[in-house]
């Protein structure tokens, strides 16, 4: 098992932290965190169209 670093920690925490929609991936190999990307998503909200016209 890699070895506990506070800095990773943080930096996934604000990362987590600052995404209200989206995704956090946590990169490892050999046992380490070695990248963490952050990705936001932006949601509209949409009106529904009436399928059937009249």
């Amino acid at each position: 098992m890699g070895f506990y670093d506070k800095q990773k920690e943080e930096e996934i925490k604000k990362a987590i932290e600052k995404i209200e929609f989206g995704t956090v991936l946590i990169t490892i190999h050999d046992n380490q965190i070695t990248q963490i990307d952050a990705t936001e998503k932006v949601r509209f909200t949409q009106q529904k169209k009436n399928k059937f016209k009249q």
